[in-house]
């Protein structure tokens, strides 16, 4: 209103602003290295004015927000981006060692196991009699089949591997979504009496983007200052202050864990993103998908060879029987049951007519490797195909992986552009506010000086 005490009153003012500015800003800079923190910033309004005698005075300055900088927009992105990435890794750690399984140049693969037993096939065509060439047919067969179902029990043992992470997830999943609920209750707590809820919301955007990793999220705005998140299938997770658990049970039918939301509501299907998703691609599509033309490829290679050695006539001129096991009914489980049922080198059927130097059933048996036998591919045709497929799953995986952290770095780098901080710009903002406060300090002293002189002259004049 013109007089000392409203002056004094203003630069008070301007000073505490100036605090809160300062206080800002030392906060920002000691979180510069914090992860997820956005940066906050300090917006000056002028006081309304007061009228007195027909005139407006000034009023000085006041602090109308606080506020942290971020952009919602890309931070969504960014959790979409992470569910993809997450997904990604989850599903390449599982096919790579899937793919170390048929690694011919290192001796791991099936193709030299098959390319000898057809050798030794070879061999004994040569010289039907021979015991000691019937003998190595034997025994490469046997080394054959050993190594199927070994590799059968390899992928059955990624699998399980593959399974015992589900309920760690869900169990993690579970910890994230009570936390961020817990979160959205304060946050909408503070917001409602006016506060400043920024460092809970950076907390909260923390945790999502760490829950992103895990699993599929989809981010509604739920207002108040709550955010809603669901599955992308539409399964809740967190709605306001509650946060809905997730649960893993044993399928009875094949062992494996599957996940329940809202207690018997079975979403193990429908879970695409984060490290779940990709655990469950793998375990339930694409390591069954390899085992299951491993399968083919040992069904059929017994089918044909049972039916091969019974068309002809053994050592002793006797009709010969299966050389193989019989597969299981429909194939599942051949590779992994796979053996040879013949023990004596004699009782294979290498003749055709019944005497002992004929070579025409043995050729037919050898002729196998060029038929085809596994849905119109030769044995090694179908091999090959199945060690292209668990290569490509891999690459696929891989280029997906690369393209996904290369958007994620971009998004980061974006998103650091408006919420990180800048130690150049909040050293400018300190000297800035710095100088505005030692301003209006002295003119609070000014005011000071003058108002104890004119009390002084008050009192003299009496």
């Amino acid at each position: 209103m013109g007089t000392l005490s409203s002056a004094l009153n203003i630069a008070v003012q301007s000073m505490l602003a100036e605090q809160t500015a300062l206080d800002t800003t030392s906060n920002n800079i000691a979180n510069a290295n914090t992860p997820g923190y956005s940066r906050q910033t300090v917006s000056f309004t002028e006081a309304p004015p007061i009228e007195y005698g027909g005139q407006l005075y000034g009023n000085g300055v006041q602090i109308s927000q606080i506020a942290s900088q971020r952009n919602t927009v890309l931070q969504m992105r960014l959790d979409q981006e992470t569910q993809q990435q997450g997904s990604y890794n989850s599903f390449l750690s599982t096919m790579q060692q899937v793919q170390t399984l048929f690694n011919e140049t290192s001796g791991t693969g099936l193709q030299s196991s098959i390319t000898a037993f057809f050798n030794s096939l070879q061999q004994l065509s040569t010289d039907p009699s021979n015991v000691n060439l019937r003998q190595a047919v034997l025994t490469s067969a046997q080394s054959m089949a050993q190594n199927f179902s070994g590799t059968s029990a390899s992928l059955t043992s990624i699998q399980k591997s593959v399974d015992s992470t589900v309920v760690q997830s869900v169990s993690q999943i579970d910890s994230l979504t009570s936390q961020i609920a817990h979160l959205n209750g304060q946050i909408s707590g503070a917001e409602s009496i006016g506060q400043n809820a920024g460092s809970l919301i950076d907390q909260r955007t923390q945790l999502v983007n760490q829950l992103s990793g895990l699993i599929d999220v989809s981010e509604i705005d739920g207002g108040n200052g709550n955010l809603t998140l669901t599955t992308t299938s539409g399964s809740p997770l967190v709605v306001g202050k509650n946060s809905y658990q997730l649960t893993a049970q044993a399928d009875p039918t094949t062992g494996f864990e599957h996940v329940y939301s809202l207690g018997n509501n079975d979403i193990t299907s429908s879970i695409s993103g984060g490290s779940l998703g990709g655990a469950l691609q793998a375990r339930d599509v694409a390591i069954p998908s390899v085992l299951s033309q491993l399968d083919a490829i040992a069904s059929n290679l017994e089918s044909s060879f049972n039916s091969a050695n019974q068309a002809g006539f053994d050592l002793n001129g006797n009709p010969g029987g299966n050389f193989f096991v019989n597969p299981p009914a429909g194939g599942t489980g051949a590779a992994a049951a796979m053996s040879v049922a013949i023990t004596d080198p004699s009782r294979i059927a290498a003749s055709l007519d019944g005497s002992t130097g004929d070579n025409a059933n043995i050729t037919a048996m050898l002729n196998i490797q060029n038929q085809p036998i596994v849905g119109g591919q030769t044995p090694l045709g179908a091999y090959s195909n199945l060690v292209f497929k668990a290569g490509n799953d891999v690459s696929s995986a891989q280029s997906e992986q690369q393209g996904a952290a290369a958007t994620i770095q971009q998004l980061q780098d974006q998103i650091g552009s408006v919420s990180g901080v800048s130690i150049n710009e909040e050293s400018a903002n300190l000297v800035q506010y710095e100088q505005a406060y030692q301003a209006a300090a002295q003119v609070a002293s000014v005011i000071a000086t003058l108002t104890a002189t004119t009390i002084n002259m008050v009192n003299g004049a009496h």
